[in-house]
């Protein structure tokens, strides 16, 4: 029994958990989805809040470009830059064999973000940022007019040594968490599940952080991170299912991005739509990216939540209204994927609901198109990627294949979708090893060259 419910019964009532059960690729537009104006007031957050956390991020910079040379470029401001994809548009073009023009094609490269290299260098280094900052105001050590490169001090490490941070991960946020923890003076610990990668685990530990490893998934991992900070009130957990500051440290992307499309000449509006494509495990990350888009764009962007096949935690959650209480191991889908940062069995509960009424649609891609995908970019554009920052790729196969009346009832007619701009969100990748993204690439290849596309 499944809350009180057979299988039999849960699938007579959702036709779609047949398709998620059978581990098949599936897409799913939300009806629910609802005006911009009506929707936001879901959330629980405002575009002050946004703002509060971007003028934070600001106050850290002089910080970041001290302690990690790789920010002093961009001024210690954590920020991936667009890339156009036009050979990989060229190829979802005839993929889609549509005689309808598909819109350009644009990649979000978090892949590349400074610090730790994922999508989570901005939620998860933002709340650690905060709780060092409201620690260090709290004890006048710290003022909102000082200098914050003032942080980076033998006195201040101290200070933060006496204090702990503590989160449970599939490998990215942990970095994220981590390595800024770690640098700030704090005792990190992170609790990785059995999907993380062991780089990921061997750099953690390079920084001087405690990583302590479960043979389970993600939501054991998250549970012995909350149950060390209930122990001890020095201890902060980062918690990825429900933490508002996590959500703020990612929407902050929204206001970036737009002054980014600016720059490029790239028009977003209702007649020049915006599409974007979001990896998602928990949610958190997705959620809040998609929250910040809202805020700027309005209802001329879309997004949509791309999971893997074997973990297709959110879509379960929204679908069936049930959110956080359903895991995919109750329908008996075994969350095991090479996408790690995906590898999540239950949602964000918070996100769920917060978002609801706010994200166009959600979709499965199977393992071997992340990685045919993985290779495809490479061949075509130069870019690395892990397997999981791929989910979005095949994103605009599924708008413009869609037969649920989405497109109409949005009023996305043909002219608009030629004039509409597609951005895949590259969540990780550049801090891959070598040897383990020629093993990638070597799977990836493999699988174009056992469908003739190579």
């Amino acid at each position: 029994m499944i809350l009180g419910q057979s299988l039999a019964q849960w699938r007579a009532q959702y036709p779609l958990l047949d398709e998620l059960i059978a581990l098949r690729e599936t897409s799913w537009f939300n009806p629910a989805v609802a005006p911009v104006s009506e929707a936001l007031g879901d959330v629980g957050l405002s575009a002050a809040d946004v703002a509060d956390a971007s003028a934070r991020l600001a106050r850290f910079a002089p910080y970041l470009a001290r302690v990690f040379p790789q920010t002093a470029v961009s001024g210690g401001i954590i920020e991936s830059d667009i890339l156009p994809l036009p050979q990989m548009q060229a190829l979802l073009g005839e993929e889609a064999q549509t005689e309808e023009g598909i819109g350009t094609l644009w990649l979000k490269r978090d892949s590349h973000l400074p610090i730790s290299g994922s999508i989570k260098a901005r939620g998860g280094i933002y709340e650690v940022l905060k709780h060092a900052e409201d620690l260090a105001l709290a004890a006048g050590l710290l003022s909102l007019e000082d200098d914050y490169a003032c942080l980076d001090s033998d006195a201040m490490r101290d200070f933060f040594g006496g204090y702990q941070v503590a989160v449970g991960s599939t490998g990215n946020l942990g970095l994220s968490i981590g390595i800024i923890s770690a640098r700030l003076g704090f005792r990190a610990t992170v609790h990785m599940s059995a999907d993380a990668r062991k780089w990921k685990k061997d750099k953690l530990r390079a920084h001087g952080v405690t990583v302590v490893e479960y043979a389970s998934d993600y939501s054991v991992a998250v549970e012995q991170g909350r149950r060390q900070a209930e122990a001890d009130p020095r201890c902060h957990f980062v918690d990825d299912e429900n933490s508002r500051h996590l959500f703020l440290g990612y929407a902050v992307a929204g206001e970036r991005l737009k002054q980014q499309l600016a720059a490029a000449s790239v028009v977003v509006d209702a007649e020049h739509p915006l599409f974007v494509y979001l990896p998602c495990g928990v949610g958190g990350g997705p959620g809040g990216v998609a929250f910040g888009l809202k805020l700027v764009f309005g209802d001329a962007v879309h997004c949509l939540f791309a999971e893997p096949t074997h973990s297709p935690c959110m879509l379960l959650g929204v679908h069936t209204g049930r959110h956080e209480e359903l895991a995919v191991q109750d329908f008996g889908i075994d969350n095991r994927t090479a996408a790690d940062g995906l590898a999540v069995g239950r949602p964000s509960g918070f996100v769920g609901r917060a978002m609801q009424r706010l994200i166009d649609g959600y979709y499965t891609v199977s393992d071997e198109q992340m990685f045919r995908y993985l290779a495809l970019l490479e061949q075509t554009e130069g870019q690395r990627l892990e397997p999981s920052a791929l989910a979005g790729m095949p994103g605009v196969l599924r708008v413009l294949g869609e037969q649920q009346g989405y497109r109409q009832r949005m009023g996305l007619t043909p002219q608009r979708m030629a004039q509409a701009t597609h951005l895949v969100w590259a969540t990780g990748g550049s801090m891959v090893l070598q040897a383990e993204m020629d093993s990638y690439l070597a799977r990836g290849r493999q699988l174009l060259q056992g469908s003739g596309e190579d």
